[in-house]
């Protein structure tokens, strides 16, 4: 897994690398920040973040909105305003471009990690039955507190145990996730199947398939259920 990619848009200087050094304390790959909508456009494009801070209020004739504009129609990723200006009229041009949060100067470290894992867990909520979530390579999961991104291919296959999903990686780790089976499924992309009511795997990973089980990276033996099979064996052929 990966620290979660931060973008500062900000263009008081002294500001935004107080936020990038803080954003590092807190866990999170700070990037090198952008004063203006040209510059985070060309940072967007060139680094690809997993989350954007941007300054409603920025230097030029394009502010933090544009920014968050052309980030919802090209780019698709979560973004929080930063903003000194909390007056209805800001507000309610800010909040047409629907951001994850917002954030008041001054504002505490306290504030900037709470207003990140926010905006990260409702993106990925709000993303879970939509199309180009599904497109995307990678899904942000809580550890230690801070959310990160595991890469699609670092899944070998998950398993449903009760109210939790356990997803099993290719470095020998398992993560819990507090979600149904079916909903985790529907944030992946095409490469993961249901085999069993209580399994879904990486058909990537696959090596050997039985009669009634198959078998993932030469070791993991994983039970087939009889309905699933016939879905199965389409789904590895159009691979």
């Amino acid at each position: 897994m990966s620290k979660v990619k931060v973008l500062v848009v900000e263009d008081e200087i002294i500001i935004a690398d107080g936020i990038c050094d803080t954003l590092e304390e807190l866990g999170y790959q700070a990037l090198e920040p952008a004063i203006n909508y040209t510059e985070a456009i060309e940072i967007i494009i060139d680094e690809e973040p997993d989350i954007a801070i941007l300054d409603v209020q920025l230097s030029g004739k394009k502010t933090g909105i544009d920014v968050a504009r052309r980030i919802r129609e090209d780019f698709h990723f979560p973004f929080i305003f930063l903003t000194s200006n909390s007056d209805s009229l800001t507000l309610n041009e800010a909040k047409e471009v629907r951001p994850q949060a917002f954030l008041v100067k001054p504002f505490s470290k306290e504030e900037l990690y709470t207003s990140i894992e926010i905006a990260l867990h409702n993106f990925a909520e709000s993303k879970i039955k939509e199309d180009d979530f599904v497109e995307k390579d990678s899904i942000f999961v809580k550890e230690k507190g801070v959310y990160t991104k595991l890469k699609f291919d670092d899944i070998l296959y998950l398993k449903s145990s009760h109210v939790y999903v356990e997803l099993y990686l290719i470095n020998g780790k398992k993560i819990l996730l507090r979600r149904g089976l079916n909903d985790v499924l529907n944030s992946l992309n095409n490469y993961f199947i249901r085999v069993q009511r209580s399994f879904v795997v990486n058909i990537k990973y696959i090596s050997e398939v039985k009669s009634n089980s198959l078998k993932i990276a030469e070791k993991e033996e994983i039970p087939i259920g009889k309905m699933f099979k016939e879905g199965l064996i389409k789904r590895m052929n159009r691979m």
